[in-house]
């Protein structure tokens, strides 16, 4: 119940106002002394409160047999008001902001970093509906999920290229990398790479284990890791192509290197 709370607060409700509705909408038509019982709000508060409700016409007021009763909006038209009301503001703030947004191109390229799986992903598919030619990406499995419907629209009028980790039939251009020891056992340092028309990019750790990204629009980072990605493509190719020993062999000079 707390967590139905929180929710009906962050549409812009106090704590008090949410848990009055609630407590409304559980029990029907009740009196404020009932709605402040059942709810845990003050009873020095709760006409304040309920009083308020109804001047936004989330509560009704009637009196009924020389008593003040409460009733809740329907649960239907309480979402739809809400909805209409969400709907409004963000039309209305949507386009303010866009109006005074800074357009300008910025003359410095930037390395900027973002926070939160949630904006992390939101970036990257305002990213994609920018591209106007090419796609280039390096995404393991579970970032792949999250993305693929939006690159599947975007392959109508892009080119989508590069590689895909642990992924079942991926999209067409996309190289599947093979199978080996070093890509089962690589734990938590799953990396993706999305680039776009070699204008913008974003790139970082596997989101389950680190909410950090970053986002860059230099063309030295983005030709560095674009030809990383190729360069993981080409061996990928290479080796499906050699003996079977090559890939013992590209373990073996790695783990060297590495070392």
């Amino acid at each position: 119940m707390q967590d139905l709370i929180q929710k009906i607060q962050s549409l812009g409700f106090s704590q008090y106002e949410a848990k009055a509705y609630v407590s409304l909408v559980r029990q029907g038509t009740t009196s404020a002394y009932q709605v402040s019982k059942e709810s845990g709000i003050p009873r020095a508060r709760i006409y304040e409160i309920l009083n308020g409700l109804e001047e936004e016409g989330i509560v009704i007021k009637e009196a009924i047999n020389d008593s003040v009763q409460y009733s809740p909006l329907p649960v239907d038209v309480f979402l739809e008001s809400v909805q209409s009301k969400w709907d409004q503001t963000y039309q209305s703030i949507s386009h303010t902001l866009k109006d005074i947004e800074q357009t300008d191109p910025i003359p410095d390229n930037r390395v900027m970093t973002l926070k939160g799986e949630r904006h992390i992903l939101s970036f990257c598919r305002t990213l994609l509906k920018k591209a106007e030619k090419r796609i280039v990406v390096s995404l393991w499995d579970k970032m792949y999920e999250r993305l693929e419907q939006d690159l599947e629209v975007k392959t109508m009028n892009c080119s989508l290229k590069g590689i895909v980790f642990q992924v079942e039939n991926p999209l067409s251009g996309l190289d599947l990398h093979r199978k080996t020891s070093y890509v089962d056992t690589i734990g938590e340092n799953k990396w993706f790479i999305l680039s776009i028309d070699g204008r913008e990019m974003i790139y970082g750790p596997s989101i389950e284990e680190r909410e950090t990204a970053f986002y860059t629009d230099d063309p030295v980072h983005i030709y560095l890791l674009e030809n990383y990605i190729w360069h993981d493509i080409l061996v990928n190719r290479l080796v499906k192509r050699g003996q079977e020993d090559t890939e013992k062999w590209i373990s073996k000079e790695r783990n060297q290197f590495f070392q």
